[in-house]
């Protein structure tokens, strides 16, 4: 009886509570201008830890700040071990029978070249504005103390990914400052290898299912839509990466002595990878598209996203597209196949007069769900050999030197697999409720991003659908030197979260 009396008087509480009720786009706006600076702030904090994924103590160090911010955030946490790096499982338990959705956030970054970085080291993140001439320049937050939303954090992971986490850790913050909690159920799962490619996480989803179940997957990764409008993305596209050698003489010869003798690998390669697209940039490999239709009503969707192609053209600087989808958005429906690197002899100041020996060719193909990475590297294979070359395992033996005229070997690596889920769906209707609370029409929904993600594993073995929660700009140099957030779409970041977290589910 006193239980009960205590349970009413407690939801009492909460009915006259101001906190308690459901926020309003302006006072979701409100609260993320509040605690703009003290969420900006300990993301320049978080990105001095370096997040190598290959690096151990890295690693180890990532973990433990996300053990504890999480643990201060009232989560109740539990490490993942796996046969490589661990995962961390975070959960907050509204009750049972309310729905739950899990938030995958990445926490590793790519690899640095501190002499390519303008400042002093890529973990030692700076804020930057544009001068009128273009360039950026450090601000020193000491005599300049009003957040300019133009301004940029410059540093490894400010945009992929460790802006938007914060972002989200800052939307759990206001709700906890508010006493207020979303009414389902949350559970975060932190992936401290995904630019490896997420070695161990399909294994870890298919041993720990019933941990990790959800009725919903929100990927805080990846980057906005050109608009630079908040967006969700149903999609993304697989990985399958591949190395090629091309075998000449058994070791370099001297052009003099042995041109118009020895056949020079180079014009074998250069007619190999003219094979692979025709004019129009469409893949010629048999069978490479099979199996992908646009229906008018997709194109049709696909065509009404915010964006112009001649503005696209003009800011990637190329005169004409590849003509593999009527447009921007529908070429990301279909594989790609890209080189990614090529290799032979040397050139500038080591340039020598010389017939190599080898020439190596680094692939990589963005796959769909009806591109299998499988597949599509027997395609490749059986292409080479359409082309006429014998693969061989590694160097090519004497024998084999003398028994085939072109030799080659083939090496692979299949990494993310893609996934999609429906846009016109609970999940989808869900997250436009939410987005729509706080930016009104200005939301992008995109089928799919060219990018790749870990997620299928958790698409395919959880059968949940999973969507891509986008928040930093597109040009925020993603993997390269300079990567940078701007500010405001931090801001707007924190905003998208709490917008979700206060929705209804």
């Amino acid at each position: 009886m006193k239980k009960t009396i205590l349970l009413s008087l407690l939801w009492s509480f909460c009915i006259s509570n101001t906190f308690c009720q459901p926020m309003s786009g302006n006072e979701i706006i409100k609260a993320a201008n509040e605690q703009l600076d003290e969420g900006l702030t300990e993301l320049m904090r978080f990105l001095e830890i370096p997040n190598i994924g290959s690096v151990e103590e890295d690693v180890a160090n990532n973990l433990k700040w996300c053990i504890n911010r999480f643990q201060k955030l009232n989560f109740s946490t539990r490490v993942i071990t796996t046969e490589g790096a661990p995962l961390l499982f975070a959960e907050k338990t509204v009750t049972k029978d309310k729905k739950t959705i899990l938030f995958y956030l990445q926490i590793d970054g790519q690899p640095v070249d501190n002499t390519e970085w303008d400042q002093p080291h890529p973990f030692s993140p700076v804020i930057k504005k544009k001068d009128v001439n273009g360039s950026w320049s450090m601000i020193d937050r000491n005599t300049e103390k009003i957040l300019d939303h133009e301004w940029r954090v410059f540093g490894r992971s400010a945009s992929d990914s460790k802006g938007p986490a914060m972002a989200f850790i800052t939307a759990l913050d206001i709700f906890k400052q508010r006493s207020m909690q979303a009414e389902f159920n949350i559970k975060v799962i932190m992936d401290f290898q995904e630019e490896l490619g997420s070695p161990t996480l399909a294994s870890a989803v298919e041993r720990h299912g019933d941990l990790l179940r959800a009725d919903m997957v929100l990927i805080m990764d990846g980057t906005r839509h050109i608009s630079n409008w908040p967006t969700l993305t149903y999609g993304a596209r697989g990985i399958a990466t591949a190395t090629i050698d091309i075998f000449g003489p058994k070791s370099p010869l001297h052009s003099g002595q042995y041109g118009n003798y020895a056949p020079n690998p180079v014009f074998e390669a250069s007619r190999f990878i003219a094979s692979l697209k025709d004019e129009k940039g469409r893949v010629m490999i048999k069978g490479f598209y099979d199996g992908i239709t646009l229906t008018e009503t997709d194109k049709i969707a696909l065509n009404s996203l915010p964006e112009n192609e001649d503005s696209l053209k003009i800011r990637l600087g190329i005169a004409e597209s590849d003509q593999v989808g009527g447009s921007y958005q529908e070429s990301l429906q279909y594989p790609s196949l890209n080189i990614r690197g090529l290799r032979s002899a040397w050139v500038d100041k080591e340039v020598r007069t010389i017939i190599p020996d080898q020439v190596k060719i680094e692939l990589d193909m963005r796959l769909v769900p009806e591109t299998p990475g499988e597949r599509m590297i027997n395609l490749l294979e059986e292409h080479l050999r359409i082309q006429g070359y014998h693969l061989v395992d590694s160097i090519p033996t004497d024998l084999e030197r003398r028994s085939y005229p072109k030799l080659a070997s083939l090496r692979y690596r299949l990494g993310s697999q893609p996934f999609r889920t429906e846009m016109d769906s609970e999940t989808g209707d869900f997250l436009n409720r939410a987005m729509q609370t706080v930016f009104g029409s200005k939301v992008v929904n995109m089928r799919t991003t060219g990018g790749s993600q870990p997620i299928a594993p958790f698409v395919r073995t959880l059968n949940v659908p999973a969507v891509s929660i986008r928040i930093p700009n597109p040009d925020n140099n993603i993997h390269a030197p300079n990567e940078n957030l701007r500010v405001g779409n931090f801001l707007e970041g924190i905003m998208m979260c709490l917008a979700i977290l206060n929705e209804p589910l």
